[in-house]
């Protein structure tokens, strides 16, 4: 039997070119609370914007009721920012799939490594180092740091920790393992909801000297005996093993749980439901709105 000469063609998640937009075109999934405002994260990407501009495009979504609206999928606080300092359009980029809950919204622009990527870029387009170390109110030093933030940082670590707030020690804690241990430790981070400094150090303590870029160098660490250091390597091994358990289910569990979020998100946009809840069960609607803010700042 011959086969089909036809290929298969795949869909684009974006449209090719950026689109520039009045604000007034372009609606939130939610509101940027007062108390984002007042953060030291909101108050850097203030500073940056004044001082170097957007450096990534707004995510939009044409609207199908109405073709002259976009539904904003990325960039709430870049959006807030915008408005509040009177700005009237804004470049975007357009996604073709008009479904905002598959969209990774929770991704923070100003987590670690997306800062990291917003000052390589700045500095691609010409940004001089000390115009952008004070938009983000750092000195010189620490933003060639930033800079060289992921130079011996495997790929699979970082694109487990992308979207993650990471100390820069704590990047450099990694830096001393290999990239197998390297991602099995962003792997323990991000199941543990743990992204400290310490907690890494612990994490390198736990690590056979034959997982270290540097075998022969000791691991000092402070106050932990070597019996300390044994049962910490034992229950990280343990916690590996149930982590690979959980991982079967996990895909699934996640994308139950966007879908739910998605579909509470559409409840509480339509005006009718909204007014509804407000009258006959104000202690709901609180809470739907909590399950549909993101948790972590997104610029």
């Amino acid at each position: 039997m011959a086969r089909s000469g036809r290929t298969k063609t795949i869909d684009m998640a974006f449209e090719k070119d950026l689109i520039r937009l009045s604000l007034d075109k372009i609606f939130p999934l939610y509101a940027v609370q007062n108390e984002t405002k007042e953060t030291v994260k909101y108050r850097q990407v203030v500073a940056s914007v004044k001082e170097v501009g957007l450096v990534e495009p707004l995510v939009v979504a044409p609207d199908k009721s109405d073709p002259d609206k976009y539904m904003l999928l990325d960039g709430h606080v870049r959006l807030s920012i915008l408005t509040d300092l009177g700005e009237v359009d804004v470049l975007c980029q357009v996604s073709t799939d008009d479904e905002a809950f598959t969209y990774n919204k929770r991704i923070s622009r100003l987590a670690t490594i997306q800062e990291h990527k917003m000052i390589l870029k700045a500095l691609e387009r010409g940004v001089p180092e000390k115009r952008l170390a004070r938009a983000l109110n750092v000195n010189v030093r620490s933003l060639q740091d930033k800079t060289r933030l992921l130079d011996g940082i495997c790929a699979e670590a970082a694109e487990l920790l992308k979207d993650k707030q990471v100390a820069l020690t704590g990047f450099q804690v990694l830096k001393k393992m290999k990239p197998m241990r390297q991602i099995e430790a962003a792997e323990l981070m991000v199941t543990m909801n743990k992204f400290t400094v310490n907690y890494a150090r612990s994490l390198l303590a736990a690590t056979s000297a034959s997982e270290l870029k540097d075998p022969q160098k000791p691991k000092a660490v402070k106050g932990v005996s070597r019996q300390q250091l044994e049962s910490m390597e034992r229950e990280s091994a343990n916690l590996e093993r149930e982590l690979r358990l959980v991982e079967d289910t996990y895909g699934r569990d996640h994308l139950d749980l966007v879908l739910a979020r998605g579909y509470v998100s559409k409840l509480i946009s339509n005006a009718r439901i909204t007014r509804y809840l407000e009258m006959y069960h104000p202690e709901f609607l609180p809470e739907f709105e909590k399950i549909t803010e993101t948790e972590a700042l997104a610029s």
